[in-house]
């Protein structure tokens, strides 16, 4: 995986939560890390990591992250075993 990849793992897991996160580079790292992502209808998005499944909605017109859409992502990924230090 990619630097680029680890940035955006430690950007998620920073205190305070960033508002500068941007929905493409989740996507991204989630499909670096293995996911399977699907699309739905509208701004649909399922992840299915680690047999740990979510689905979320992609923010818009905007293309940052929203701050309660990213401690989603964080919990998801803590629950789908993927934390801080992980090895990416």
């Amino acid at each position: 995986m990619s630097k680029k990849h680890r940035q955006t793992i430690d950007a998620i897991f920073a205190k305070p939560d960033r508002a500068n996160i941007l929905w493409d580079d989740i996507e991204d790292l989630f499909i670096g890390l293995g996911a399977k992502v699907s699309y739905g209808s509208g701004s649909m998005v399922r992840v299915i990591l680690n047999d740990v499944v979510a689905v979320f909605h992609r923010p818009h017109p905007q293309k940052e992250t929203f701050k309660s859409a990213l401690r989603r992502v964080r919990r998801y990924l803590i629950e789908a075993g993927v934390g801080p230090d992980a090895e990416v």
